[in-house]
């Protein structure tokens, strides 16, 4: 069965990818206890941010390549879980994904967060601070600037903006993260980061977050478990143990056993406090896609995770029958990450990272053809 089946038709019967992902998002807001009305607004902020692409057909290419996912879908899913608590449903968009060239993409893209900002009363300060630096005339990199939506019930979401440390070039990148640091305050911070390959994102939260955070990604090449529980830098933060049996339990890998020697892990490196210089939070990334047979074997480690951090993991198997009708063991990459994430006063919280597949379905490891969507 496709995902063309599964509810992907606007008004008219064609196929299109705003109709496909806002089908999953409604979906998807049932499973996280939103209520119906706000699971329609947030469905019509999807389709209204992907602006024009949102009624290309599904049988036509994706509008960009975009680095958002392997499909090149522009729009990802993610439940967060806690112990005792209904999963954080967010969704992750590329808002400029159809223009012609990555500064108009970029352009695209400060305009949708923009008008949110509008629409929901809300200061685009910290993004204003920065902007020069990541969206320059000439930007480079693989990406402009994503826009993630944290969907809240009452109908007004928590915004983030993503945004590229390479937009100036690759080599530039680090005083690029330090320089926009600084400009936000924290002038203790770059210093704090932990060594790696690369400084993939910058995160900031706008509007209305308790303790709005600038986030730091960092790229782990070839990560092993025993290196993955010496990152983190907050006080108060995951002793190695803790960090290391995540490592092995979402990555599929015994102590001894080699480490992410394909895709790298991420870390990230929450930054509240302007004074210490200190990360608040830190998160670790396990791209468990390109560490997994089929989703059925990431999901059962995804659930083993829920169930150790005491969160509810028949979630994930609804959530999976939300966005696809097929089979777990039919593809691979429809979880395209797990992650642990560490808050100072919090409870450890589990972030499961779901792809749409508008596009492709990635084959199980061994498999020989990718198929696309639409044409099996």
């Amino acid at each position: 069965m496709t995902a063309v089946a599964a509810g992907a038709a606007d008004v008219r019967g064609a196929p299109t990818l705003g109709a496909l992902t806002s089908g999953q998002l409604r979906r998807l807001g049932t499973v996280a206890g939103l209520s119906e009305a706000d699971t329609e607004t947030y469905a019509r902020v999807l389709t209204d941010s992907l602006g024009p692409v949102a009624q290309r057909p599904l049988h036509l290419p994706p509008p960009t390549r975009t680095f958002l996912s392997d499909d090149h879908t522009p729009v990802e899913f993610s439940l967060s879980a806690q112990p005792d608590a209904a999963p954080a449903l967010r969704v992750l968009l590329e808002p400029g994904c159809g223009a012609d060239s990555l500064a108009l993409n970029g352009r695209a893209g400060v305009e949708t967060v923009r008008a949110m900002a509008r629409r929901w009363h809300f200061s685009t300060g910290p993004l204003d601070e920065v902007e020069d630096l990541f969206l320059p005339p000439t930007p480079h990199g693989p990406f402009a600037l994503w826009c993630a939506l944290e969907l809240r019930p009452g109908g007004v979401p928590g915004v983030k903006a993503y945004l590229n440390p390479a937009a100036n070039g690759a080599e530039r990148s680090a005083a690029t993260v330090r320089e926009a640091l600084h400009r936000l305050g924290h002038r203790k911070a770059f210093g704090s980061l932990p060594p790696g390959a690369g400084h993939p994102f910058l995160a900031l939260d706008l509007g209305d977050w308790e303790e709005p955070r600038a986030k730091v990604y960092v790229r782990h090449d070839n990560l092993t478990a025993g290196q993955a529980g010496r990152l983190p830098r907050m006080e108060a933060g995951p002793g190695p143990a803790a960090v290391e049996d995540f490592f092995r339990a979402a990555a599929g890998v015994r102590a001894g056993l080699t480490g992410l020697t394909r895709r790298p892990g991420l870390t990230c490196h929450s930054f509240t406090d302007t004074g210490s210089g200190r990360p608040s939070g830190f998160t670790l990334h396990i791209p468990v896609r390109d560490y997994a047979r089929h989703d059925g074997e990431a999901l059962e480690r995804a659930a083993g995770v829920l169930r150790h951090h005491g969160a509810d993991a028949t979630v994930l198997t609804r959530a999976f029958s939300a966005l696809t009708e097929r089979r777990p063991e039919d593809g691979v990459g429809l979880i395209a990450y797990l992650a642990l994430a560490h808050q100072r006063g919090r409870p450890p919280r589990v972030t499961t990272y779901l792809s749409s597949e508008a596009y492709a379905v990635r084959p199980p490891a061994g498999a020989a053809v990718r198929h696309p969507v639409g044409a099996r």
